[in-house]
């Protein structure tokens, strides 16, 4: 069951981060100084130090700078945190008043702290000339940089060491306290631009704000920002700090709640990362649309892409073959192989086309005009009707009611389960797929949909791409009997204090109609897929759960490459369905071993083994066959049938 966002631990962990962020802005501008007089705090709550006299005032000259607000968190649905604010410590010089020196005495003077600098921390510290003279004749009043993001190790180190002219600055550093966990989703911030470098200006920030550069932190970058607060600092003719005041405190960003579950997202990743070198797992709730785990195998560490990206990290994930940096969930699209099989069955039984009794011919090869379609299995089936088909995953069956269904219906089916359409889930570049029309066959192939086509698209051939998280949605809608939930990522948005000023609820974006012929009809078949002895995904059998699916294996890519997607989705129980589910395999080029019962279907399994396991029996049960699965003792069943049909 769903924890309440708004109890008294989530409100708790929320405004401690509250109180912890707005010290920090405190602190933060407070750091400007060179040396400054203990504050007082007077009767409006403002930090002020003594007031200057008149003979200082009337010299003076006050700049109002900005202080940025920390970024709000992002959560899973329980209110665990993926994404923070945190303090950082930068080293940096700070010049003496008056600033009058020539270049040499500047360089020189520089060059001393940078030095000291290098003897406490034990390693480079470069600083060019320019830098340094640009920064001491524009913005002299305020600290210089010079190294940025000190680890807890050298923070202890420095402390020890400062002077009045090496101090620390602290600022904001967006931290991912998951690692590499849901990296994908979550995605990453950089600067939004670096310190200006011309003269000090009112409403120039103390400190770089950050933004999102990818996924939800790109997404809801303006909600998750907040709100920049004002510090009036003044000083004399000769550059001398003589006041400073918090004129207006920054307000945190509000809080993104996902529909995560970070315990399910880590199983999906953990097993993904111990099953192949590419792929993909989704899991939704069919009778929300909420989705609770969205993996991509690789994946990258979003904390090594903050404060900013070093060459050498860029350069590592940049040249690694496997593209760690491709959300495969939702920023690509496969070739569904036989899963699509499922979807022409429901159209055929949905539209009166076929009914559950009508058997056809399962031979060994199947002609349409000059072109000879063939089976996978090298001898006939003899007559077989949709539960048999779909159980056996025989082609030349489903040839034949492909034709006879029509591309019309076909099309117009596959796009009511929102196959060849984005999901509309809040993350850049999210893939389309595609279902191929009359007006794509003409654009791309000079030519209408011909029969030969159909009988190619009715097992998830020819120019078909479905992404793993539209999958997910298709078989939700199946297992919701029609009702297809809008797909939610997000469920709301909260203000530091947990009040929702945005939220995303449940709600339907189509009603397919479903006989409850057709619905039991379709049940059995996927059943009988994972169950029978006829049946390709014994190996996604779950104790305690009847899981219902199909596989499928098709191929793409040049000739001279070739992949393999192997896939298995469907849902699970079978009767009340709680989850509906999709995963993929990506074969090595050229590997024509891969097949999605023998190597898709066991993720499945694998995965949903250990879910189940947690929420019936907790942490312990879950951790103890997690490493079950690592040793490669398991209980999965045996997989005497593999599908090699597409």
């Amino acid at each position: 069951m769903r924890k309440s966002l708004s109890s008294s631990d989530r409100r708790s962990n929320v405004l401690n981060l509250a109180a912890v962020v707005f010290t920090a802005a405190v602190l933060a501008s407070s750091a400007i100084a060179q040396e400054v007089a203990a504050p007082v705090i007077d009767n409006t709550g403002s930090v002020e130090n003594p007031k200057p006299t008149w003979e200082t005032q009337k010299q003076a000259r006050t700049f109002v700078l900005g202080i940025p607000a920390p970024r709000g968190q992002i959560v899973d649905r329980n209110g665990k945190p993926l994404a923070q604010t945190r303090l950082s410590y930068n080293l940096a010089v700070s010049f003496p008043a008056p600033l009058d020196w020539t270049d040499n005495r500047i360089l020189a003077f520089a060059r001393q702290q940078i030095t000291l600098a290098k003897g406490l921390l034990g390693r480079d510290i470069q600083v060019s000339d320019e830098a340094i003279l640009n920064h001491y004749k524009n913005r002299g009043v305020l600290p210089m940089d010079i190294v940025e993001d000190l680890s807890p190790q050298e923070l202890g180190v420095v402390q020890r060491g400062l002077t009045p002219n090496l101090i620390l600055r602290q600022t904001y550093v967006r931290t991912y306290p998951q690692g590499s966990l849901a990296g994908h989703i979550v995605g990453y911030t950089g600067r939004e631009a670096p310190l200006s470098t011309r003269p000090i200006e009112n409403g120039d920030l103390i400190f770089s704000e950050s933004e999102g550069r990818e996924g939800l932190e790109q997404m809801f970058d303006n909600e998750l920002r907040g709100q920049v607060g004002q510090l009036y600092v003044t000083y004399d003719a000769n550059g001398n700090k003589t006041s400073e005041r918090i004129a207006k405190p920054p307000v945190p960003g509000y809080n993104v709640v996902t529909t995560l579950d970070i315990d399910m997202q880590r199983i999906c990743e953990e097993v993904l990362a111990a099953s192949c070198k590419r792929g993909a797992m989704v899991i939704i709730d069919p009778n929300t649309g909420e989705i609770l785990a969205m993996a991509s195998q690789p994946g990258f560490n979003p904390n090594e892409f903050v404060p900013i990206v070093r060459r050498d990290v860029f350069d590592r994930y940049n040249n690694d073959e496997a593209n760690p940096l491709i959300p495969r969930a939702y920023r690509a699209a496969y070739p569904p192989g036989s899963t699509f099989k499922t979807f022409v069955g429901f159209a055929a039984l949905e539209t009166n086309t076929i009914t559950p009794k009508s058997q056809f011919d399962c031979p060994t090869a199947f002609t349409v005009g000059d072109h000879t379609f063939k089976n996978w299995k090298k001898t006939g089936s003899g007559n077989l009707n949709f539960v048999e088909a779909l159980t056996q995953s025989c082609n030349t069956w489903f040839y034949q009611v492909g034709i006879k269904l029509g591309a019309p219906s076909l099309i117009d089916y596959a796009h009511k389960l929102g196959l060849g359409r984005r999901t509309g889930i809040p993350l850049r570049a999210e893939q389309e797929g595609n279902i191929p029309t009359d007006d794509y066959m003409l654009r791309v192939h000079r030519r209408e949909i011909k029969k030969g086509d159909l009988a190619n698209m009715a097992i998830g051939q020819g120019d078909i791409l479905i992404s793993p998280v539209q999958m997910a949605q298709a078989m939700g809608v199946i297992a919701s009997s029609g009702q297809f939930h809008i797909t939610r990522l997000v469920s709301q948005i909260q203000s530091i204090d947990n009040k929702v000023v945005a939220a995303y609820p449940d709600r339907l974006r189509e009603t397919i109609p479903v006989s409850p012929m057709v619905d039991k009809t379709l049940r059995e078949a996927l059943k009988d897929v994972v169950y029978d002895g006829q049946g390709t995904a014994h190996s996604a059998q779950v104790k305690g759960t009847t899981v219902a699916g199909k596989t499928g294996t098709a191929q793409w890519g040049p000739t001279n490459k070739q992949r393999t997607a192997a896939w298995f989705t469907g849902f699970l129980p079978v009767d009340k369905p709680q989850y509906a589910f999709a995963a993929v395999y990506e074969g090595e080029p050229n590997d024509n071993t891969v097949h999605g019962g023998s190597h898709a279907a066991p993720m499945i399994g694998k995965a949903f083994r250990r879910i189940l396991k947690l929420k019936t029996e907790g942490k312990d049960a879950e951790q103890a066959e997690s490493q079950k699965d690592k040793s490669g003792s398991s209980d999965e069943p045996a997989t005497p049938t593999v599908d090699e049909s597409n």
